[in-house]
């Protein structure tokens, strides 16, 4: 006998790094644990329609501006779940709206609290270790401690490409890869990754709604013009750079840590501080309201 299939419409609600979470009561489905604002998809209803409905019921905000963030299947014992995933952010006005009992939760604390199995792969995407290490060298990623992953910063030739491809899916889920590069990998490659990153002027030429539903996307920036960009394009993180002087570019005049916290503060999504960082500046980022930090010699 076959199961029931149905297909649920599930909202990520972000604000300033942090995501809107609610409990499921003990009589509901997958009951007596957390959950994300959502329902069912009713007939003649989008799965777009379905979640701005929920989230007007559930939350009690009205919200336009959202993007697709993936599509997960998950069967349980008694019937296949079809998650329909969105993501939008809740500006600061309407933050008194929201209903009781949902909470915000940092990113970090996601991996704590007790979610149904079919979100796994969403709080791991939604989840960023606090220090990237940017490299020309693959096999750095045998020595990357568990809060860090790895920008594998290269021209990627064939062979770099070919020694990318015999990468186990552990390492693999550690390894940040620029757009070109990912492009020409194979779906299940391209699956593994842990990010795709764009560089400035290549984050500058993407669309809203041109970038591929369920990958996280990462972006170097150097202005507040380009985060706002690629947080309204739907990436997931920013890169942002240079905060301190370096020694690799010593002409470009550093943001400094009070400019760096007046952008960071204008967008939603973890931002990473890039430029002069060591591990013992990670606090003092953090502080300044990086999520983590970014580094080639320091990490």
């Amino acid at each position: 006998m076959s199961k029931p299939n149905i297909h649920v419409a599930i909202a990520l609600l972000l604000h300033q790094n942090k995501v809107l979470v609610g409990w499921r009561n003990a009589e509901q489905h997958q009951g007596n644990k957390h959950e994300f604002p959502g329902g069912k998809v009713e007939a003649n209803e989008t799965p777009l329609e379905a979640c701005r409905r929920e989230v007007f019921e559930e939350v009690g905000v009205g919200l336009n501006d959202w993007h697709a963030f993936d599509v997960i299947c998950h069967e349980y014992d008694d019937v296949v779940v079809n998650l329909h995933l969105f993501h939008a952010i809740v500006p600061e006005a309407l933050l008194s709206e929201i209903q009781q009992p949902w909470t915000w939760y940092g990113r970090t604390e996601l991996l704590s609290l007790n979610f149904p199995k079919a979100n796994f792969s969403i709080l791991q995407r939604l989840y960023w270790p606090n220090q990237i290490k940017i490299s020309e060298h693959l096999n750095d990623l045998e020595q990357l401690k568990p809060q860090q992953l790895l920008y594998w910063r290269v021209e990627h030739t064939a062979a770099d490409l070919e020694d990318l491809e015999q990468l186990s899916e552990q390492h693999a889920g550690h390894l940040i890869v620029n757009v070109q590069a990912w492009q020409k990998l194979t779906l299940p490659m391209q699956k593994n990754v842990a990010a795709i990153h764009l560089k400035q002027h290549q984050l500058m030429t993407v669309k809203r709604g041109e970038l591929p539903v369920g990958f996280r996307f990462i972006a170097a920036c150097h202005d507040i013009v380009a985060m706002k960009h690629a947080q309204n394009i739907g990436c997931d993180a920013i890169i942002l750079s240079p905060v301190l002087a370096t020694a690799t570019h010593p002409d470009v005049e550093p943001l400094g840590w009070a400019r760096f916290q007046e952008y960071a503060q204008q967008v939603d999504i973890p931002v990473f501080a890039l430029g002069g960082m060591s591990v013992e500046l990670l606090q003092q980022a953090q502080s300044h309201h990086a999520y983590g930090i970014a580094g080639i010699r320091y990490l």
